[in-house]
């Protein structure tokens, strides 16, 4: 059976090469001829960066309408019109906006730390510098100013990417007017002497009863590939980056306490140290960025938002926060994700390369770290467990494009310590072969060997052991309808240890679609989806581990209304018995006000009691709350509500509230405050061991932050956080107090 997925796998990949060259070069062919309607004008001058564009300068620009409402209309006339000017010199992009609106009274906009503009009016314009329909660099603009920045590829985006750029806008009579300047040493683009021609398009999020997404050119929605069809500009002749070496030096102090004796205890000092750190960046080529870091500051600002941790039987997923890492990121992406950073608990030093040259992209990261922790999957569950020494992990990233949108890479990972190594090798490709036909695998093989006494505390084998997973992944998607399977096998010895893998020992299959019902504003609904799916999953054995049938229905509609119900109908094995696992999730949410947003998350249905095995019936709330009261002042609030009955009565009962609250001084001063509070009820009459449990778990963590950050590196940030403990004899006492401080400062040469 293992030989025949493999072969079935290794068929499926060599049809879809073969079919993609065939089909791209009738594309070669058909697109030998780019029609370049904008050419963007190189000038001299000084421009002041103050969201008025009233030098002379700008009457050279080249302008482009952004006029063309894309979502949820489909190509229609937008309700606002948008105009972008584009003019460059030798180490800059400079982009002025002039956003029109009938009634600037409405335009949402509010002060907020870059990156958190996402629910205001926003302009952005992204840029494919190599053309390539792969890579694009997205800066975005709320009415006030306020950056957000991003880089997106194939296998999605995110504001993870921080770049140092100018800008600046202001709320006129006749709408908003945004001003940037842009290094070119932020971006990656060919090395060349002459005109260069970028993919480039120019969106504007109007965010009224409906959000209004509007575009720069016609979008086709039975087309895969959306820079495919991105019009084009010319010029940039004489572009450079500069010496694109950037020093990043930061002081940081830290003042921390804990109870001698648990909770009884008097406090005593637990950690009282200041350190120096550097980070370097050097752009040795226009595409290629050499990071370096020595004694990192890898602290997070942002604590985690707590999940429940209560009747799991994998890890939880936590998102990696720290700017060494998350720079360069979507080099190192892959469908099975062999690399998570956050993998890396406490650095001493790192060097990084990231970037790419034509159609090569390339990614290699090396650190030193000196805690070495593991994940151990499993079929049925995952443990995890750490050891106090050093380990070195690199990864190493190559991807070739190919054809016109599609690309193959090779990743390489590894990680090695005292009697101890982990080593990853992986191909994998994303092949586009029509419009409206992808498909994507992913093959890997990893060796590994663990210490003595993690082999004897958690039951590892004794020697060098070795596994093999993969993958493969079709989807054909049209404007109305989209169809798709999925093909997966991980062999139980399976190990990525740079990677969040908490499940191994199981081979899948999925199969599934979606019908999309679009309609444009003015309209009781603009969404409508239906979607349906059958998922199996086996153990190595070929015991069904999960069998179950999906269906769900989707809305859209006015005030930023949606409305969504999941339905699933099946089996789950757990501990050798079969359970249900029937139930309905669902989730609705609008913005009744332009300044209010609710919405609500809930399940009800069948779920494990993973300690007893045995069946329970879950029920699960969640709901969220964000305000926006006048210019500065932005409060979140959201709760998470579980319980899990069984025979018998109440298994237990979790709560987990968080409140976040945010008041925006200026662009560059906030003062944030985060609560936290969790309350955890057991009848421990109905656990086998539940003598030994206590019937209530509580804790209360609070973090107090203030920031001036003139750009993302240039940062002062002065910081308290505590923890509280409770339980059923004990009200919440404190147990830890910590104060921190950081000065960070970007010197650019």
């Amino acid at each position: 059976m293992k030989r025949y997925s493999i072969l079935m796998c290794s068929g499926l990949c060599l049809f879809g090469f073969v079919t993609s060259q065939l089909i791209a070069q009738q594309v070669d062919r058909d697109t030998l001829e780019i029609d370049v309607p904008y050419r963007i004008p190189y000038v001299n001058g000084d421009i002041r960066v103050d969201g008025c564009l009233d030098e002379s300068v700008w009457e050279s620009a080249v302008r482009v309408d952004a006029n063309i409402e894309v979502r949820p209309g489909e190509n229609i006339p937008a309700p606002v019109r948008t105009e972008a000017l584009l003019m460059y010199d030798k180490n800059n992009i400079y982009v002025g906006f002039n956003a029109y609106d009938p009634d600037p009274s409405k335009i949402q906009a509010h002060l907020c730390d870059r990156d958190n503009i996402w629910d205001d009016d926003w302009i952005l314009i992204l840029f494919d510098t190599f053309n390539d329909q792969r890579r694009t660099y997205d800066f975005t603009c709320n009415p006030l100013g306020i950056q957000g920045d991003m880089i997106e590829t194939p296998t999605g985006g995110g504001d993870s990417w921080d770049a140092i750029w100018e800008s600046a806008g202001r709320i006129t009579d006749e709408g908003y007017v945004i001003e940037m300047v842009i290094p070119f040493r932020t971006m990656s683009f060919p090395r060349t002497e002459g005109d260069q021609i970028w993919g480039f398009d120019v969106v504007r999020s109007y965010p009224r009863d409906v959000r209004h997404h509007i575009g720069a050119f016609v979008r086709d929605r039975n087309n895969n590939c959306y820079m495919c069809q991105a019009i084009k500009l010319i010029g940039f002749a004489g572009a450079t980056p500069g010496n694109n070496i950037e020093f990043d030096p930061t002081v940081t102090g830290i003042f921390s306490q804990e109870r001698e004796e648990g909770i009884s205890g008097p406090f005593v000092e637990r950690q009282k140290k200041s350190d120096f750190g550097l980070t370097a960046r050097w752009g040795f080529t226009n595409n290629l960025t050499l990071s370096t870091t020595v004694n990192p500051d890898f602290s997070n600002i942002e604590a985690d938002v707590l999940q429940l941790d209560i009747n799991n039987r994998f890890a939880i997923y936590y998102p990696e926060k720290r700017p060494f890492f998350l720079e360069g990121a979507d080099f190192f992406s892959t469908q099975h994700s062999f690399v998570h950073t956050r993998t890396l608990a406490d650095p001493d030093w790192g060097v990084k390369i990231t970037g790419k040259e034509g159609p090569h992209g390339i990614g290699f990261f090396v650190v030193q770290d000196k805690l070495t922790n593991f994940l151990f999957p499993g079929a049925e569950g995952s443990r995890s467990g750490s050891m106090n020494q050093k380990s070195i992990g690199s990864a190493f990233r190559y991807q070739r494009d190919i054809f016109e949108s599609s690309n193959i890479g090779v990743i390489l990972t590894d990680r090695e310590g005292k009697n101890y190594h982990n080593r990853v090798v992986g191909i994998d490709g994303n092949l586009k072969f029509t419009q409206k036909d992808q498909l994507e695998f992913t093959v890997g093989r990893t060796n590994t060997r663990y210490p003595e006494e993690i082999v004897n505390d958690y039951d590892q084998p004794e020697s060098d052991f070795s596994a093999n997973a993969w993958s493969v992944n079709y989807n054909h998607s049209t404007r109305n309808y989209m169809v798709y399977f999925f093909l997966a096998e991980i062999e139980p010895d399976f190990r990525a240890d740079l990677a969040f893998m908490s499940q191994a020992g199981f081979r899948y299959s999925e199969i599934g679609g979606q019908y999309n019902i679009p309609h444009d504003p003015g309209h009781w609904f603009t969404w409508l989806s239906f979607f349906f799916s059958h998922d199996y999953r086996r153990d190595q054995f070929n015991n069904p581990l999960h069998k179950v049938y999906f269906a769900s229905f989707n809305y859209n509609g006015p005030l930023r209304s949606y409305l969504y119900l999941y339905g699933q109908y099946g089996k789950d094995l757990y501990n050798g018995q079969k359970f249900r696992k029937n139930s309905l999730t669902g989730g609705f949410g609008l913005w009744p006000l332009s300044v209010l947003n609710v919405n609500l998350d809930f399940n009800y249905g069948d779920q494990i009691d993973y300690a007893n095995t045995r069946n329970g019936t879950r029920l699960y709330l969640s709901p969220y709350m964000q305000v926006n009261l006048g210019l500065h002042l932005k409060v979140t609030a959201n709760h998470t509500y579980e319980q899990l009955k069984v025979d018998g009565g109440r298994l237990y009962t979790a709560n987990i509230s968080h409140l976040r609250m945010v008041y925006q001084f200026s662009k560059r001063v906030f003062l944030r405050v985060i609560l936290q509070y969790r309350d955890y009820q057991y009848n421990v009459g109905l656990y086998m061991n539940g003598e030994d449990m206590d019937p209530e778990n509580k804790g209360l963590f609070s973090q107090i932050l203030f920031s001036y950050k003139i750009n993302p590196q240039t940062v002062f940030l002065l910081g308290y956080s505590d923890d509280y403990y409770g339980d059923h004899n004990t009200h919440l006492i404190q147990t830890n107090r910590t104060v921190f401080v950081k000065i960070g400062y970007a010197y650019i040469l």
